[in-house]
């Protein structure tokens, strides 16, 4: 006996194993079991009935138009708990000996229903960027994917005038994370306009989204490289090509020249681009700059201002009176 019922056993998983074959890509498969699916066509069809067959094919057919479709990735615990609880819906059914060729259908149009409430997949924006905002899953494959774009942001020109303020914002068209963003500047200088890594150095002193030089000098000439990661993961990398045009100020020779590019130490060069500190006016101007340490900053100016103001006319009464 114990040899006829291993043999059953292995007889039925084969069984199972052909009646489930359901497609790799199939939403079904993606956010069911094996053991699930085996389960529910024996608890219909019955371990050893020739209806397994049956089940499986009206299994298929029922969840066939379920074969290409792509929701957004954060819904994805949504959509197994909608999974979730159609098997147990089936398990239900089969146990109050329902019919599967009319449970099946109906079940693959409530989970239509679920995927067509669901929140949309977001577009990519080109032309650049890891777009975490956009990732999908596919359930042909079950897996996820982001935009298929490039790290790198074309090159972006800046022309300035020799002397004035050449200014670098480093933001992008795609929503970013809300926490854990940094932002890193590098300098490819000697006039090269380019996006090869290897000839750009570390720019120490500039962290923010955004920089500037002042006053831009003809050896600033040259690519600026802003990198934008989330939790150390590069989500784009921008360029901009600073051009200095002008003539040199009024009566400065070449030696001239040459003696200022003797005294320009190195460690200047690397700090060329200032963290950006705006003054009042550019905050009013500039909503984005309004950061929590400027809000705080303008408070206690105008609490200041606001106190001094109380001290002077406390001591004008204190004068006035005591001179009456």
């Amino acid at each position: 006996m114990a040899p006829l019922a291993l043999a059953r056993v292995v007889l039925s998983a084969l069984l199972g194993l052909v009646v489930l074959r359901t497609p790799t890509w199939a939403c079904l498969l993606c956010f069911t079991t094996f053991a699930e699916r085996l389960r529910i066509c024996q608890m219909f069809a019955g371990v050893d009935s020739p209806e397994l067959q049956k089940c499986e094919e009206v299994f298929t057919a029922a969840f066939q138009g379920l074969s290409d479709i792509e929701i957004n990735y954060e819904e994805r615990s949504h959509l197994h708990d909608s999974f979730t609880q159609m098997t147990h819906s089936l398990q239900e059914m089969a146990a109050a000996q329902g019919s599967f060729e009319v449970a099946f259908p109906v079940a693959a149009e409530k989970i239509r229903k679920v995927i067509v409430q669901l929140k949309e997949v977001q577009a990519c924006i080109p032309p650049c960027g890891l777009q975490e905002v956009s990732r999908r899953f596919r359930c042909r494959g079950c897996y996820s994917t982001v935009c298929d774009l490039p790290l790198d942001c074309p090159v972006q020109d800046v022309t300035v005038t020799r002397g004035d303020q050449a200014m670098f914002s480093c933001v992008v068209n795609f929503q970013l994370p809300e926490k854990e963003i940094t932002y890193s500047w590098k300098f490819a200088g000697g006039g090269l306009r380019t996006q090869d890594l290897s000839y750009f150095r570390e720019v120490p002193r500039a962290h923010g989204y955004l920089a500037r030089i002042r006053p831009a000098q003809p050896n600033h000439r040259g690519t600026f490289s802003c990198v934008i990661k989330h939790d150390q993961r590069p989500l784009a990398r921008l360029y901009f090509f600073l051009n200095v045009t002008g003539p040199p100020p009024r009566r400065e020779t070449e030696l001239q020249l040459k003696f200022r590019e003797v005294l320009r130490w190195a460690s200047r060069d690397a700090e060329m681009i200032e963290p950006w500190r705006p003054s009042l006016g550019e905050l009013l101007a500039r909503p984005e700059a309004l950061t929590l340490s400027n809000l705080f900053l303008l408070a206690g100016v105008a609490a200041l201002a606001s106190a001094s103001a109380t001290l002077l006319v406390w001591m004008f009464f204190r004068w006035y009176f005591s001179g009456n």
